[in-house]
């Protein structure tokens, strides 16, 4: 086997692992290989927000690393695969147009610490995001979220909590603090 399709070969598996994908390997008469890499898996849904409607293409989005970052892209929905990410340590959806309850299967994201559902419409947060042992920040400013789930208290990692913007209960918050580290920044203002 000529020894550039090879290093070609051993690159184009190496560049998949990092994230991109070959879509074609031409050789040529003269054992040539081109366009090894025309398209990058992991994109910045900025520069393509049109993917964002194919449920398909969200399993691609900015997913680099244990971040998945999905600001001001104008959902009203969040997309069901964002939370089969199971390794995800930090989850951005803010600036979108997020309605009603967070979704509960926001559990199954057990290795994240920082959560940032700021400047949507938010109006509840489920129960089960007590379940995060790991969580670090929670950002829940700029929603119309009128009550807090009591289970807030069982994140005993928690050091900053944001609820700027909110209509939060302070019976909720007064019960919630009290579980919470004596450290915890809770920002109201």
């Amino acid at each position: 086997m000529n020894i550039l399709l090879i290093i070609a070969m051993f690159l184009a598996g190496i560049l998949t692992v990092l994230g991109f994908q070959v879509l074609q390997q031409q050789n040529d008469d003269s054992g040539t290989i081109t366009a090894p890499v025309t398209e990058q898996v992991v994109f910045d849904v900025m520069e393509s927000p049109e993917r964002i409607a194919d449920e398909e293409s969200i399993k691609e989005i900015i997913y680099s690393g244990a971040t998945v970052d999905m600001r001001n892209q104008g959902m009203t929905t969040v997309p069901m695969s964002v939370f089969e990410k199971r390794n995800t340590v930090t989850l951005i959806l803010a600036g979108n147009a997020l309605s009603d309850s967070f979704p509960a299967e926001v559990r199954h994201l057990q290795s994240l610490k920082v959560l940032d559902l700021s400047n949507n419409n938010f109006t509840g947060v489920p129960a089960e995001i007590g379940q995060l042992q790991k969580l670090e920040v929670l950002n829940l400013s700029g929603n119309p979220i009128t009550g807090l789930p009591l289970e807030l208290g069982n994140l005993k990692n928690l050091k900053v909590l944001d609820l700027r913007g909110t209509d939060y209960s302070q019976y909720d918050l007064d019960i919630i603090s009290k579980s919470l580290s004596d450290d915890l920044e809770i920002k109201i203002k």
